[in-house]
């Protein structure tokens, strides 16, 4: 039996550690002996099989989803095991926010693949087309920094986010400019560590002011389960979008403390959407990317004494 590991399957694989290759590669082998090794899962076709990342160097435990037809195997997805099934919380240790009680890992593991997909079109663009902005994305995060932020906020951090995380842990910007819409950046882990704190800090202040109010006029600033993952610029933390660990949802925040306000997008939406501008852009209808120098800048916030300089895309 032939077994096909598809090009999008060994990238993500070698986004989550160095020996995820050779553990798939192994699997593969298995699969071809014995087609029927994975269990049914909740998507039509897809069986789901495990392999126990503790046999393997550099290598978490896994969960693998394939289709099997008459004549071969094809390998849909990868991801590690944990962002499926969720550790509880030890005895002793605060409730995480957000944490779910029951999880589909073959929706997770599609979700992974959505972003992953979304996210290639985009750097995939860059490259070709605004090569200093692909420069100035910094490079995945370790399942394990990951694991210390969501530590550190309290916070299960959503799948979604776990994913594009591991694919690029913040924007330098280029030229001053982050290559998100609105010339945004997505935020380094150590940004989104301190503005989480800030902002609870701030909710904390707030509460005491509330406790004087009418329910009505009572303020919020924050929830513990908004994660701040845009900031208005590379060194601009001044307003951004966070994701709702709760509701899966972005929406907009502000250091002055304003009431937030929601973006009915999800990270996965707002990543597809992005692409879709880039390689579209007479069809962009939220904002319109161009180039100066080698870099992506979109239109809505671009300074006036640059325009001479902007070139658009749909020229």
């Amino acid at each position: 039996m032939n077994v096909e590991i598809p090009p999008h399957v060994r990238e993500t694989a070698s986004q989550l550690g160095d020996g995820v290759p050779y553990a798939l590669k192994v699997l593969a082998g298995r699969l071809a002996d014995d087609p029927d090794l994975g269990e049914p899962s909740s998507l039509p076709g897809i069986l789901n099989v495990m392999i126990d990342g503790g046999l393997f160097e550099d290598c978490p435990d896994l969960a693998v989803g394939y289709i099997r037809e008459p004549d071969r195997i094809v390998i849909r997805f990868v991801t590690p095991a944990s962002f499926a099934q969720p550790a509880t919380d030890a005895p002793g240790e605060p409730e995480r926010q957000g944490q779910e009680q029951t999880v589909d890992p073959t929706a997770e593991a599609l979700t992974v693949r959505e972003v992953a997909d979304a996210w290639r079109r985009i750097t995939g663009w860059l490259q070709a087309h605004a090569p200093a902005s692909h420069a100035a994305l910094r490079s995945g995060a370790s399942s394990a920094a990951v694991a210390a932020v969501e530590g550190d906020l309290g916070v299960q951090i959503p799948i979604e986010l776990r994913a594009l995380w591991l694919l690029t842990a913040g924007d330098d910007g280029a030229q001053g400019w982050g290559c998100l819409p609105g010339n945004q950046a997505l935020m380094t882990l150590d940004a989104v560590r301190a503005l989480y704190r800030m902002k609870l800090d701030a909710q904390v202040s707030t509460d005491a002011l509330n406790s004087g109010r009418p329910e009505e006029e009572r303020i919020t600033v924050w929830e513990a389960t908004w994660i701040p993952v845009v900031a208005l610029g590379p060194s601009d933390n001044s307003s951004g979008l966070y994701l709702d660990a709760e509701t899966g949802y972005l929406g907009r925040w502000s250091r002055y403390n304003e009431a937030p306000g929601e973006e009915r997008d999800t990270l996965v939406t707002y990543l597809e959407e992005m692409a879709d501008m880039l390689e579209f852009p007479a069809l962009a209808a939220r904002d319109k990317p161009g180039l100066i120098e080698g870099a992506l800048v979109w239109l809505s916030s671009m300074d006036h004494a640059q325009e001479e300089r902007w070139q658009s895309l749909t020229d």
